[in-house]
């Protein structure tokens, strides 16, 4: 009896440590995105989209589907499951453009359960007066997530960023947050990375302190209140681990569990670990989400799984959610695309070709810069086919053109090519800027795409209308250019002296993002590359405010001309071949034009040829420093005989 009471206890006390132990250990799911962009149905095309079925299409995205990957994963899961998203969950698409009165994207995060968002650099597009609007028009909707930003700095001058200042005062933005869920206590903060900053040209005078020191402060806050510390960062990773901003912060900030990475639009199978830190990045645009499995056990974390899941069409939409996004595409027809004379659906061209942007001169880059340029002949009195130029950097080109199924592309699809920005008015989209500028900076202005993009990647490339451009890439930074004509594909180009003795005026035209890009590169250059916008009679511009293209001539006051709308017009000049009301894109735009030519030489002439004085002066340095050499070669040889 002894024996078998002994035996008994045993048992009980085995059974009690295995269920302590069982207890003591927890199973949580992480489910992530990042730069959502407003890319509420799967594309591209949106038409070929179609949440109601399965195995029928070859769209990627989709917040319908999303929805339905988080419901099943909470159905499946076995402990706490936290919903978060890494930043820019704005800007991109149609649904975007009634963010200040609706906010679309906060309501729909919020009915899709997801716990936590930070901001991204586009959050701030609408500037920060326009991000208190999205606030508090969220603010009126139940179950939103948590708006996490623990480095945004106020200014203490300037009351352009006082209604965000009063928003976040009230918490509707915070800079962590904490959530308890099944006995485990998360805590989860924001930052905004160094490069989305200096990408976020619209926050101002809304500043970000060091994302290092800022992460420091919040672990030591979130330290004794919480089992996982989680930081959701829109600082993004970068092959170059010196620049990989993520990385340096785990690096550098101790006690951080998981990063949820944003803003490179880097798709990870895999997780990154640094210093103990699990960082994970979901791609871009909804076409992929996250899942983190982790085991919380005697207060250690540890990945027991990862998956990146394709958001496919293998996945059925979830019907509430799709439901909404049907009244929301018929909200924007009526408050905002009426006005313009078109709706979401509208086909607006047919195409038996992709249209795809590289980072490199492409199809669709030739087609958007074309665009530009035809608008301004459109709507100016001066017009010179061989001295218009237009321009648009990669970084405002955000989506293909894909032909589907269909070969339509409608409304919705061509405005998410170039959907961003706000005007000098406030209404939604790039202002077009119309400057003139001399021959030799016209030179510099397209050294950017030889110098400045190779170091600060594709955003900076150029594409280019009205003009044809010859590089070196093995001469030296900022005097690459060795060959320019002006003109275009159906009159003809001409030749361009770029010398500093020409002084006539070429106008150039860009969005205002890019136009302040051109003005302020000289800063950046130590005046290498300085450009002095000018009017047409060659006084210097010094608000570009003055220089917005007028889009209507007979109303009063400017009525900006928009870079969203100028592909929309230059469509209406494309043969209708089907005679069916629907423009065909014609069959140059297949490939690249040639307008952009790389051409690598290290012959001696080839290394000069047309250069200004930054390589004369770099010759000068070198013979210098032969010269030297060889005086320090000859006193030698005379010591070496002495």
């Amino acid at each position: 009896m002894n024996s078998f009471m002994k035996y008994l206890v045993i048992l009980v006390s085995a059974f009690i440590c295995f269920n302590t132990a069982n207890a003591a250990k927890k199973e949580i799911s992480i489910i992530h995105t990042n730069d959502l962009h407003s890319h509420f149905l799967g594309f591209s095309p949106n038409q070929d989209y179609t949440p109601e079925t399965v195995l029928d299409d070859d769209t990627l995205g989709g917040w319908a589907r999303i929805s339905t990957m988080i419901k099943k994963i909470k159905d499946q899961s076995n402990g706490p499951v936290l919903v978060l998203d890494g930043g820019d969950f704005l800007m991109g698409s149609f649904f975007h453009v009634l963010a200040r009165e609706k906010a679309f994207e906060i309501e729909l995060l919020g009915k899709m359960g997801y716990d936590a968002v930070t901001l991204g650099n586009h959050e701030f597009d609408l500037k920060p007066r326009g991000l208190a609007q999205i606030l508090d028009a969220a603010q009126k909707q139940d179950n939103q997530p948590a708006i996490l930003s623990s480095n945004m700095v106020f200014s203490k001058e300037s009351p352009d960023d006082d209604s965000l200042e009063q928003a976040y005062l009230k918490g509707l933005i915070t800079p962590y947050t904490l959530i308890e869920r099944d006995g485990v206590k998360f805590g989860i903060f924001g930052l905004m990375g160094m490069d989305a900053a200096e990408k976020a040209p619209f926050s101002k005078p809304v500043s970000f302190s060091d994302p290092v020191v800022a992460a420091q402060k919040m672990v030591a806050t979130l330290k004794g209140k919480a089992d996982i510390i989680i930081c959701l960062s829109h600082g993004g990773l970068n092959p170059d681990k010196e620049k990989s901003e993520d990385e340096i912060l785990a690096q550098k900030v101790n006690g951080i569990d998981v990063i949820i990475s944003g803003h490179t639009h880097t798709k990870m199978e895999t997780p990154i670990t640094v210093n103990n830190t699990l960082i994970v990045q979901a791609g871009a645009y909804g076409k992929q989400m996250g899942h983190i499995k982790l085991d919380l056990e005697n207060k250690k974390v540890r990945m027991s799984d990862y998956k990146v899941i394709p958001i496919d069409d293998s996945i059925p939409g979830d019907p509430e959610i799709s439901d909404i996004i049907k009244t929301y595409e018929y909200q924007i027809d009526q408050a905002f695309l009426k006005d313009h004379g078109m709706s979401f659906r509208k086909a607006v061209a047919q195409t038996d070709f992709d249209l795809v942007i590289k980072e490199e001169e492409s199809p669709l880059g030739n087609f958007l810069a074309d665009s530009i340029r035809f608008v301004i002949k459109k709507y100016s009195q001066d017009f010179n086919p061989f001295a218009d130029v237009a321009i648009i950097s990669n970084g405002v080109i955000r989506d293909n053109l894909l032909k589907g199924k269909t070969n339509i592309i409608q409304a919705c699809d061509l405005f998410r090519s170039v959907p961003l920005g706000i005007g000098l008015d406030g209404s939604l989209g790039y202002p077009l800027i119309s400057m003139y500028i001399t021959p030799l900076e016209l030179k510099k202005g397209f050294e950017i795409l030889t110098s400045i993009h190779p170091a600060k990647g594709s955003d900076y490339f150029l594409q280019i209308a009205g003009a044809k451009v010859i590089y070196n890439p093995r001469r030296i930074m900022f005097d690459r250019v060795t060959d320019i004509w002006t003109g275009d594909e159906e009159n003809g180009y001409k030749r361009l002296d770029f010398s500093g003795a020409n002084k006539s005026l070429i106008r150039v035209t860009a969005d205002i993002y890019n136009s302040t890009f051109l003005k302020i590169i000289g800063g950046y250059t130590y005046n290498i590359l300085e450009i002095i916008p000018k009017d047409k009679n060659g006084t210097p511009i010094e608000n570009l405010s003055s220089a917005v293209i007028d889009g209507d001539r007979n109303q009063d006051g400017i009525q900006e001309l928009k870079e969203w709308k100028a592909p929309f017009e230059y469509l209406g000049s494309f043969e209708d071949a089907a005679n069916d009301g629907i423009p065909k894109f014609p069959a140059k735009y297949s490939k690249k034009l040639g307008r952009i030519i790389a051409e690598p030489s290290l012959n001696p002439v080839n290394l000069v040829r047309n250069g200004t004085w930054v390589t004369w002066a770099a010759v000068g340095v070198l013979v210098l420093g032969l010269c030297i050499v060889l005086a320090l070669l000859r006193f030698i040889l005379k010591k070496f005989k002495k």
